[in-house]
Formats: C-alpha cells, structure tokens, sequence
C-alpha cells in the first residue's frame, strides 16, 4: 500500500473519530483522505462485491430494504444509510467499514446520478438498480434523457456489471448497453392499450416518437407499455410483482415470483422500491425467509415516512423533490383513514434544485379528496406553496404561512388534529430532522 494511502486512511480515519465522540458525522473524513490519495478507493473497497442503487426518486428506501436483506443474508454490509452518495461520502463509507463476520464483503451504496459516472472511476460495482428517472433538478441535471445518458456512461465502466432496471420504465428500455440487462416490474392487471394522463412525462416512444399506451400504467410513465406504430414494447421481466395484496399509508402486501410480501411503509411508489430489492434478493439467490425478515426489520429511514411524536400529536415527514414524487406522495397520504394537519415545506436551496416551477406539475389538487382541516406552508419559499395550495381551490384562510420551521413545529403541537403529515424538500427536511432531534424527538442522523 502507498504511503500517501495510508496517511490518508490515517487521517481520514483520524477525522471520523473526532466527528463521532462529538455525535456528530459527515463527509469529512472522506474528503480528507482523497486530499491524500484521489484513488484511495481503490484500496479501500478492493475486495467489496458492490451493488450501486441509482435513479431519480426511491434510492435511499430501495437501499435500506436491500441492506435490511442481505445482512439476514450475509451478516455486516457496507452502506451510506443518510445518503451521503458523493465521491467523499463514498469514501467516508468504506473508511468506517466494519469487517463482516462472514467473510463475504458486500456493500450497498446509494449513488447520486450525476455523480454515477465520477464514482466507478474508483470502484466496480458487480450489480447496478436503476429505479426510475423523472425529471428533477433540472437546473442539475437536465432532461431525463441527459440523467439516463449520465447513469449509462456510470455503468459502462464497469461493463461486467449487470445492470438490474425497472422494466416499466420506457427510457431503460430505449438503448443498447454494453452491460448484462435484466429487468423487474408490475405484472398485475391488464386493461386494453389506453395513453397515459395527458400531463405525463416520458411516454414518447424511443423508435418513432409516437405517443406510447400502456396495458397497465401504475403511476406516471411507469407499465406494461406498448407502440401501437411499431413494435417496441416492454421487455421480458426477471422479476415480477403479480399481485397487490394491501395498500394502507403505513404498509403493503404484495406477491413476488410466488412469494408473499410486506413492508411497513405504503404508497405504491414504495412497493417498486421493495421490488426491487427482492430482485437484487433474488439476483444473489436469497432465500424467501430471509427476505421476509429483512422486510419485517426495515422501517421507514430518514425523512422517507418517518413517524414520531410533536407533543402528542403523531407526525409523519415525507421527503418530495419533484411533480412525480410529491403526487405519489399526497397518493400514499390520502390513504389515511383520519383527519390531519398538512404541512408543506418548501425550499430552493442548490440540494433541492432552486427552480421551484415543478410543484405547478405536481397533483396538489388531490388535497381535496382528503379530510385536511389546516394547512401549513413553510420554508424559504413558504410563500410559493402558499399560493399553490391556495390555486387548488383550498380555503385560504385555511392556510398559515410560517416564516420559520419552528413556527411550522408551533403550529403543529398547538393544533387539534391528532395526526400530521409533513412534505418537505430535502434541505428543508434536513432543517427539521436537526429542530426535531434537539427536542429529541428523532434520532440524530450521522452525515
């Protein structure tokens, strides 16, 4: 090992140390061992059988169930449980590694999608998911097909790695790839050929650029798609979910290749999420009862339908970034059988994307179909969401605006409902773990 190597796993390990006994974590350590060694992952994750979890929207639950199963499996895995999927969170990963007890190395990394390509320059994944791609960022990252290209060029550098892709999702389906392809999806019931929702991305066939129906559209794009001008269609599935059991807003039940299922989220958007995991699962030839008792372990992570408590009112914060995301969100949130306080929070910070036109896009309307008494609108641009919520037809006298995220936390603990849900971007979400956690209400998050 090179000297410059071990100076920085020194100094990186150095700085982790530090961070930890102050409670506190971050990319830091990773970023002062790359000051040292730029290969230096090289070295730390040689060895590793790596699966890199990568898309739009779903990466952090898809990588939680995954690694919630395979250490049922395996025992230790490798991973960045709050996201840090930068070059210098990815290193900071492995430098805190602890050595499995099987003998099997296995890591499970959540990976941003424009930073995809700059991390295999470093390591070499074995198995690549691709969840989905929307658009989102797009001041960031462009349009969907630009995203598609990024993760593509990401896989190509690693062409013996299998890319696992969500087979109802037309755009991983629109390109030849040098990597071994499979793909997982929705087999559930079929309706004759019908377009998409007229507001619906992504639906413009690769071949002939005609308008695409689906047999079955879950939500957004997403389905047993076809070209009713030529015969491009959806793949064969490896992997596939036949049957929904149960949807609630806090659970689901499905069946999977035989298998009956649960997890203790809800949404359907969280149910691609769970299949792909099982088909990661499957891919290393996981037995059912493990992946059974990795999905009875898993809770919501990290924003992602976390549950806790604001006095003695129930909350739950979900995580929205973009139209697709936050309509499928209100979707999960309208399962519940209760009134209860909304609270959206809206910021434009450089994490978020500072282009705040996409909640135009997203299905706010469905606020209607809900039992919401009282709204609350917060964040930097709380004036923004304000006036969203109110183009719905919702009562604007219903509507509080917040100037801070304590006040938001006010309202909430002052109000009748019982329950709340609360939307937020990411670094407003982020803003209001930290207030939650000093009240010890959640659980500092290591970044």
């Amino acid at each position: 090992m090179k000297l410059q190597t071990l100076l920085g796993i020194t100094a990186g390990k150095s700085a982790h140390f530090v961070l930890n006994k102050m409670g506190r974590g971050s990319a830091l350590p990773g970023k002062i061992a790359l000051n040292f060694d730029k290969h230096i992952l090289d070295d730390l994750a040689k060895d590793y059988e790596i699966v890199v979890v990568t898309g739009t929207n779903g990466k952090t639950l898809t990588t939680a169930l995954t690694v919630g199963i395979l250490k049922e499996a395996f025992g230790q895995v490798v991973t960045n449980p709050s996201g840090a999927n930068m070059i210098t969170g990815i290193t900071s990963t492995f430098l805190t590694a602890k050595k499995a007890k099987s003998g099997k190395k296995i890591a499970v990394l959540e990976i941003d999608e424009a930073s995809l390509p700059k991390i295999t320059d470093y390591i070499t994944p074995s198995l690549f998911v691709f969840t989905n791609i929307f658009r989102d960022q797009m001041d960031r990252y462009g349009e969907i097909y630009t995203t598609y290209q990024l993760i593509l060029d990401g896989a190509a550098k690693a062409p013996k790695a299998t890319i696992l892709a969500n087979g109802d999702s037309p755009l991983f389906n629109s390109k030849d790839v040098i990597n071994p392809l499979k793909f997982y999806g929705f087999d559930t019931g079929k309706s004759s050929p019908k377009q998409a929702h007229y507001n619906t991305e992504g639906i413009l066939c690769p071949r002939c650029q005609h308008i695409l129906e689906y047999r079955l559209n879950t939500y957004a794009n997403l389905g047993d798609y076809t070209c009713p001008n030529c015969d491009f269609k959806r793949p064969k599935l490896d992997y596939t979910l036949t049957e929904l059991t149960d949807i609630t807003n806090t659970k689901s039940e499905f069946i999977i290749d035989g298998q009956n299922y649960k997890i203790n989220v809800g949404g359907l958007y969280n149910i691609y999420n769970a299949l792909a995991a099982v088909s990661v699962a499957e891919f290393f030839d996981v037995a059912p009862d493990k992946i059974k008792t990795g999905f009875n372990k898993s809770r919501a992570v990290f924003g992602r339908q976390e549950t806790f408590k604001i006095g003695d009112k129930t909350c739950t914060l979900v995580l929205i970034k973009n139209p697709v995301g936050a309509s499928q969100a209100l979707e999960m949130i309208k399962l519940a059988p209760y009134p209860f306080s909304l609270s959206v929070l809206l910021n434009a910070n450089y994490a978020d994307g500072i282009d705040t036109s996409w909640i135009w896009d997203a299905d706010f309307e469905a606020i209607h179909d809900m039992d919401i008494p009282e709204i609350n609108a917060g964040g930097v641009r709380h004036s923004e969401i304000a006036r969203r919520l109110r183009v719905t037809g919702y009562p604007e006298e219903q509507i509080t605006q917040a100037e801070s995220l304590k006040d938001i936390l006010s309202l909430i603990e002052n109000q009748k409902e019982e329950h709340a849900y609360i939307l937020a971007t990411y670094t407003a979400m982020l803003e209001f773990r930290e207030i939650l956690a000093n009240r010890h209400a959640v659980g500092k998050e290591l970044r």
